[in-house]
């Protein structure tokens, strides 16, 4: 074995502080109200994605760490999770996270070529960011929408019956209002309590 160590992202601690503001911290206890007593863990995800909201769009395990705390669960249950899910992203990304979808139906119907039409627009590979980071790409499995294919999902919006036309114009559509500020209403907290 050699000297060097593989260091996986989840072991990276930073020992930044982690924290919520007091209105974040209220909507999180509201969430968690919604399960039964003792069985907060429950509440994982909607606080992930609070959490991923809050904290610069991403999640590290100092994140992940503080999330255990307020849940009172063990780190690696929150590890677990935040792993498993697509929507959950362990690296910076862009402002806008596009997903393709990349199972049957929607190659089939054109999805392979709208990831082709996407990395040629964006100038990056599949799993990388644009280097202004207002986008980032990703090939996910199923969207639930084969019936619609080709799909696509951007953060929390949806995208079917795509063709290179509508790339085009969801691509601009988003260049040009990259600079407003999300409704707070969009927001993962509002939403989820």
């Amino acid at each position: 074995m050699s000297d060097k160590q593989f260091k996986h992202k989840l072991y990276v601690k930073k020992n930044k502080e982690v924290s919520f503001t007091a209105d974040t911290l209220a909507k999180i206890e509201t969430v968690i109200s919604h399960y039964p007593e003792g069985q907060q863990k429950s509440a994982l995800i909607p606080v992930l994605q609070i959490a991923q909201e809050e904290l610069g769009g991403s999640l590290n395990v100092d994140s992940m760490d503080y999330v255990a705390g307020l849940l009172h669960i063990t780190p690696i249950e929150v590890y677990e999770v935040a792993t498993f899910y697509s929507q959950f992203y362990l690296e910076p990304v862009g402002k806008y996270v596009i997903e393709v979808c990349q199972t049957g139906p929607c190659a089939i119907c054109g999805g392979e070529d709208i990831m082709h039409y996407l990395e040629e627009k964006l100038h990056i590979k599949v799993g990388e960011t644009t280097e202004d980071n207002l986008f980032s790409l990703k090939g996910v499995e199923c969207l639930g929408a084969c019936g619609s294919a080709p799909v696509m999902q951007v953060n929390t919006e949806f995208y079917e019956f795509l063709n290179i036309e509508k790339i085009d114009e969801i691509i601009a559509t988003l260049r040009n209002t990259s600079e407003l500020t999300k409704p707070e209403s969009l927001s993962w907290k509002e939403r989820l309590s």
